[in-house]
């Protein structure tokens, strides 16, 4: 790495001479906090001759309030928070993009590989840093960092290896970025929504878990199978949502399964039971074990998280306010009396989660989701903040 080395000296020297007729922006921000990988992608040259060149090529107008950017950092480059940024490159959501990682070289190598191909997807400002100083100003913050489950590991010491963990993450956005808006995809994502809720005490419509929103995802495309080649029926003609917790004891909403409006159940009332003929549950199943399936086949999972992620991020920065199963606390719901945060449908808007939609959902749904709540619990209460 001693040509990014030569590079940021050269950025600096460049910085020195700012005052003699560079035009704010065109070397270091003021808020760039040292270090930033980005400025080694300029090339070297002599700081006299930049001045120059500038002076020579442009007209410098007095410039009045900075424009407010929109800024989207990810804390976390492993293979998850990659997919979330090049995701998010792609659909042209931002542009001011912060990485933050504490591993400098992986964090490093990421950043300039995006910057090389930041010319194609029109977004001018990639920057990364182990100080969070970089997410400074940050409109909305993306959590893919944690740590992994070892094996025999119990799931509460899963979640207070975390705990420890998200305490300097927490901190440090909140810190540097006190408005923004969360979104936690690190798993187990439900408890840890939480975890990032008590320890930023931020508004609740501020946090925001990736929740149940892939799953829903998976569960769409598993229908493609069993409704085109049962029915012949497209499965975007087809309307269904998976809700609870993520994984293996999410909930699917049967009773609000619909072709067109026209719910499954009236058709049949043992769709999606272990009396159904038709083995409709088996559409579920299939879109659990897939992630599983994946991980078996390449080690992790990446890309339908990443787009996922994108996907609620733009309706977040857009303010389209588009619904979507997102973890969110619901106490108070479906006889729910713990504190924890599960999927339900919930708007997404400018302001994080606008309003909460109040599903109905039959007994034995419910049922489900109250068991979700209390596993949850169970873990949650005993966790030492």
């Amino acid at each position: 790495m001693s040509w990014a080395v030569g590079m940021l000296r050269a950025s600096q020297r460049v910085g020195s001479v700012r005052a003699n007729c560079l035009c704010p922006g065109m070397v270091l921000s003021p808020r760039q906090p040292a270090g930033i990988a980005h400025r080694g992608a300029w090339p070297t040259a002599p700081a006299s001759k930049m001045g120059t060149v500038k002076c020579e090529l442009m007209k410098n107008f007095p410039s009045g309030e900075p424009v407010r950017c929109n800024k989207i950092s990810i804390v976390g480059t492993g293979s998850v928070g990659m997919a979330c940024a090049i995701s998010i490159q792609l659909k042209g959501l931002s542009d001011e993009l912060a990485l933050v990682d504490v591993d400098g070289g992986r964090l490093n190598g990421e950043t300039v590989d995006l910057q090389h191909g930041s010319p194609f997807v029109k977004m001018p400002n990639i920057t990364s840093s182990k100080d969070y100083l970089v997410t400074a100003n940050s409109n909305l913050v993306i959590i893919t960092a944690g740590a992994r489950q070892e094996k025999g590991e119990t799931r509460l010491n899963l979640v207070q290896r975390n705990l420890a963990i998200f305490k300097l993450m927490i901190s440090s956005i909140v810190q540097y970025s006190p408005r923004c808006k969360l979104i936690v995809v690190s798993n187990p994502v439900d408890i840890l929504t939480y975890v990032a809720w008590k320890l930023s005490e931020f508004p609740q419509n501020h946090i925001i878990g990736s929740g149940c929103n892939l799953d829903t995802a998976r569960f769409r495309f598993f229908f493609f199978f069993f409704f085109f080649l049962r029915l012949g029926i497209h499965s975007e003609s087809c309307h269904g949502w998976i809700l609870g917790e993520r994984g293996d004891s999410s909930v699917p909403v049967w009773s609000g399964v619909n072709i067109a409006g026209v719910p499954l159940k009236d058709r049949s009332v043992d769709t999606g039971t272990d009396k159904d003929p038709e083995q409709w549950e088996d559409v579920h199943r299939d879109a659990v074990a897939s992630a599983y399936e994946v991980i078996k086949l390449k080690g992790y999972t990446s890309w339908a998280i990443g787009l996922s992620v994108a996907d609620l991020t733009e309706s977040i920065v857009k303010n389209l306010r588009r619904v979507h199963p997102v973890s969110t606390r619901i106490k108070g719901l479906y006889e729910i009396n713990e504190e924890v945060f599960l999927s339900v449908p919930c708007i997404l808007g400018g302001s994080g989660i606008t309003n909460l939609i109040k599903v109905k959902l039959a007994p034995e749904e419910e049922a489900r989701l109250q068991k979700s709540a209390k596993t949850l619990w169970e873990i949650q209460k005993e966790l030492k903040f």
